[in-house]
C-alpha cells in the first residue's frame, strides 16, 4: 500500500466511507458544489461605469498606475508615453494573445513569447478584474503564458471596463461560464509584489514585479 492509499483509507475510515454508502456520499458532495452558496459579501455597485470607477480607486491603493483609453488600438502608444515617461526601454515581450497589436507603430519592439529572466517589460491582457479589491484575474493558456506577468521588474495590463466584475465570487463564475475547464494556472494581481516581512516595513518588487501599471480600455 502506497502512502496516498494509507492516508485515504483512514479519511474514509473516519467517515464511515464503505461501497455502499458511496454513491450517497458522492451525491451529497456534488450537490454541495453546485450549489455554491455565497457568504455575507460587502456592498459594490453592479453598473458598469460604477464598476469601473471603484476598480480604477481600489487598483490605485494597491500602488498600481492606471491610463485610460478609448480601444485596444490605442493602447500602445499609451503604454509608449508611459515607458519614455519612466525612462524604460521599448523593448517588452507580451502575450502572444496581443501580438497582432501594433506596436511597432507606437516605437515599442515587443517579443511575442513567454518572459525570460532578462525581460524587463511584460504586456499582459486579462481575463477580467475585480472591482471591490482592484485586482486582476489571469487565466494561462498558450497564448497567454504565466510568466510574462511574474518575471518581467514591470507588468504593464490591458483592462477592458466591460470586463470588470463586482468581486471573487463573478469571477470565478465568468470563468466556469465562458472556459468550461479551469486553465492550468489562475493568477490574481493586486497591484505590485510586496512584502512586509522585514520589521513589517512594506518593500515592493520582493517576489515578482515592482511595478504594476494598468491601462483601462473605455469599452463599455
Amino acid at each position: 500500500m502506497s502512502s496516498r492509499e494509507d492516508i485515504l483509507g483512514r479519511v474514509r475510515a473516519r467517515l464511515k466511507r464503505n461501497e455502499a454508502n458511496a454513491v450517497i456520499g458522492r451525491a451529497d458532495i456534488n450537490a454541495a458544489l453546485t450549489a455554491r452558496a455565497h457568504g455575507p459579501r460587502p456592498a459594490v455597485p453592479t453598473e458598469k461605469s460604477a464598476l469601473a470607477g471603484r476598480f480604477r480607486e481600489k487598483s490605485t491603493a494597491q500602488s498600481s498606475t492606471l491610463d485610460s483609453v478609448a480601444t485596444i488600438t490605442d493602447a500602445p502608444a499609451a503604454i509608449a508615453r508611459y515607458l519614455t515617461e519612466l525612462k524604460l526601454p521599448l523593448h517588452a515581450v507580451v502575450s502572444p494573445s496581443l501580438a497582432r497589436q501594433n506596436w511597432q507603430g507606437a516605437g515599442i519592439k515587443a517579443a511575442a513569447r513567454g518572459a525570460q529572466d532578462t525581460d524587463l517589460v511584460g504586456i499582459t491582457d486579462c481575463f477580467c478584474a475585480i472591482a471591490e479589491t482592484g485586482t486582476l484575474m489571469l487565466c494561462s493558456a498558450p497564448d497567454r503564458p504565466a510568466t510574462v506577468s511574474l518575471l518581467p521588474e514591470t507588468h504593464i495590463a490591458l483592462v477592458p471596463a466591460s470586463r470588470i466584475v463586482p468581486g471573487m465570487e463573478d469571477a470565478w463564475a465568468l470563468a466556469r461560464a465562458e472556459l468550461g475547464t479551469l486553465p492550468r494556472a489562475v493568477n490574481f494581481i493586486s497591484g505590485p509584489s510586496r512584502t512586509g516581512d522585514i520589521e513589517q516595513t512594506i518593500v515592493l518588487g520582493a517576489h515578482g514585479p515592482y511595478r504594476v501599471h494598468l491601462v483601462m480600455i473605455e469599452d463599455l
